[in-house]
């Protein structure tokens, strides 16, 4: 064939290959999530295979773990006891709470670890929302979001470095950048879910942290979370949202879930220079875990191909439940 030029030949060898690659993957861009309890004995999550409910004590050792991989943030995700929580989440500004004490312990421990919180009310809620619920079942935003400005100033308090919003209350971003710098926080960094989808994807994590709505005879409580979480048929609407949280201070933008809303990454790119962070989420990971138990897939290298997709749709950032694990591979491991 009389062929002037022939893509293949740039593919011909290891070599060549990595000379022309568009993108590539490192552990630092992950973000660890974690999920920390009160109890004294790590705990298996059964939708999540290789995620644990850990303990303080063992919650540092595996901070360590990360860091020694290379991975250089992690996201702390509390299960709280039932007896704490309430109808407006009171729980959540406790500075003796776990998440502080997680904080403070991590800081204390590797100093140089860069922390995230998730600020939202549905770990500490009775409801599994949130925000507020009104005895009318609506979810109240202004309300909600003094609850979390006391919120992130105790985490702030504690030593968080990045303050994540993940509750989608309207002016949240903007609201949360005036506490934090009126008590002298400016150094600390929002991180926002910008686009965050009321998506079916989220089932292991609510089973994680015991999160999702709760029915309740005696009260309205919405059974889902379509009102403040967007809806997954818009794409349009995902650029609102982040004119506006970049408008009010947000440092980053996040999309949530990353794998089925890889569309959303590329657009939020295109329109943002701010960095841009994808959360891979707890359905896509149970997903990978369970074909790859049944032997239908190699684990390994679906994992690495997915957090590569990621970057090639223009994410800067990663957070994933096989931070660890892929770092670890990275490395050769």
């Amino acid at each position: 064939m009389d062929l002037t030029y022939r893509p293949r030949r740039l593919r011909r060898t290891p070599s060549l290959r990595a000379m022309v690659r568009e993108n590539t993957l490192s552990a630092a861009d992950f973000i660890y999530p974690m999920f920390v309890h009160e109890g004294s004995q790590d705990q298996e999550i059964g939708a999540m295979p290789g995620a644990k409910r850990w303990s303080l004590d063992s919650l540092i050792g595996e901070v360590h773990r990360a860091w020694d991989l290379g991975v250089r943030c992690i996201v702390l995700f509390p299960k709280i006891a039932e007896e704490l929580k309430s109808e407006d989440g009171a729980e959540c500004f406790n500075e003796n709470g776990l998440i502080p004490k997680a904080i403070r312990r991590i800081k204390n421990e590797l100093p140089e670890m860069t922390v995230m919180t998730d600020v939202a009310l549905d770990p500490y809620s009775c409801d599994g929302h949130d925000g507020i619920v009104n005895e009318d079942g609506i979810v109240l935003n202004d309300e909600t979001i003094e609850q979390l400005c006391r919120q992130a100033i105790v985490q702030a308090q504690a030593g968080a470095d990045l303050i994540g919003p993940s509750d989608m209350m309207d002016g949240r971003v903007g609201a949360l950048r005036e506490a934090l710098d009126e008590e002298g926080f400016e150094h600390v960094g929002i991180i926002s879910y910008t686009a965050k989808y009321a998506s079916a994807y989220y089932g292991p994590f609510r089973e994680a942290l015991d999160s999702a709505p709760k029915l309740d005879v005696t009260k309205l409580i919405p059974k889902d979370k379509t009102t403040y979480q967007m809806d997954p048929a818009n794409s349009r609407e995902a650029i609102t949202e982040a004119q506006l949280d970049e408008q009010e201070g947000a440092d980053i933008l996040m999309v949530k879930p990353g794998l089925a809303y890889l569309d959303i990454i590329c657009r939020l790119r295109e329109e943002s220079e701010l960095p841009i962070a994808a959360y891979n989420v707890s359905g896509e990971y149970a997903m990978v875990k369970a074909a790859a138990e049944k032997g239908w897939i190699d684990e390994r290298e679906v994992v690495l191909e997915t957090l590569l997709c990621f970057k090639r749709a223009g994410a800067d950032l990663i957070l994933t439940y096989h931070a660890c694990d892929a770092a670890a591979w990275l490395k050769g491991g």
